[in-house]
């Protein structure tokens, strides 16, 4: 049985949050720490978003945890990323299934690591019966990707260019099955969408708090639901007042 909701969420919970985890090298280096020590602050902070998003009954959370540009970052910092990725999934991946969290992973798993690969397939495979939440983690992910490598499918399975739709390319999305984001969040203030979830989130709400990745917890994800549940969405239309 779900937690009962807190009395300050509004009647409009989202049912899917995605979250660009953005700022954890500025909170490092605010302390005159390493980058790659606010990046384990960053991992740290995810549980306690997991468990905030299943308190407030969100449904599906989508996190973005490495992109297809991040490559290109300085190779020390890729490997300690990949290093603490690989702890995390051996680390997190039995609590996650204690708390009813059913793990998906979007984007390409070719470049990753043996280890880390087969920890998060492994992953897959132990929470897939799990309701309570679903964790959609983008790993060697690019929204532009994403749509290249539909279309790809849609050309080798033969479909015929008349036949294509909206909900047809969506099927072929790495997101197939799970809803459009109802709300996106990028911390640490930036405004930029960076190459996340460019087809699933047209019509989603977007909100940028100032707070960096490792200090957003589960008041400032409340926050930003409040703030969500402040608005209209209209997808492109003109409501009836």
């Amino acid at each position: 049985m779900a937690d009962k909701a807190p009395a300050e969420l509004p009647e409009n919970v989202p049912q899917h949050i995605a979250i660009i985890m953005d700022g954890n090298g500025r909170w490092a280096q605010s302390r005159g720490l390493p980058r790659l020590a606010g990046h384990r602050a960053g991992t740290e902070n995810l549980r306690r978003i997991i468990k905030a998003c299943v308190e407030f009954g969100v449904k599906y959370l989508t996190i973005y945890a490495f992109s297809t540009e991040n490559w290109g970052r300085p190779e020390d910092e890729v490997s300690g990323l990949m290093g603490i990725f690989d702890e995390v999934f051996e680390r997190e991946l039995a609590e996650l299934d204690k708390q009813g969290v059913q793990l998906h992973h979007i984007g390409r798993l070719e470049n990753l690591r043996d280890s880390l690969r087969e920890k998060m397939l492994a992953g897959i495979e132990k929470t897939k019966n799990n309701d309570r939440l679903v964790l959609n983690v983008a790993f060697n992910y690019g929204g532009r990707d994403e749509v290249i490598h539909a279309v790809q499918q849609l050309v080798k399975d033969g479909v015929d260019p008349d036949e294509i739709t909206e909900e047809l390319l969506s099927g072929y999305m790495y997101t197939k099955g799970v809803p459009d984001p109802d709300l996106v969040i990028r911390t640490s203030g930036e405004q930029r969408i960076s190459n996340f979830l460019i087809w699933q989130s047209a019509y989603s709400e977007w909100i940028f708090p100032e707070t960096f990745w490792p200090d957003f917890g589960r008041e400032e994800l409340l926050a930003a639901i409040q703030d969500y549940g402040r608005r209209e969405r209209r997808y492109g239309l003109v409501l009836e007042s």
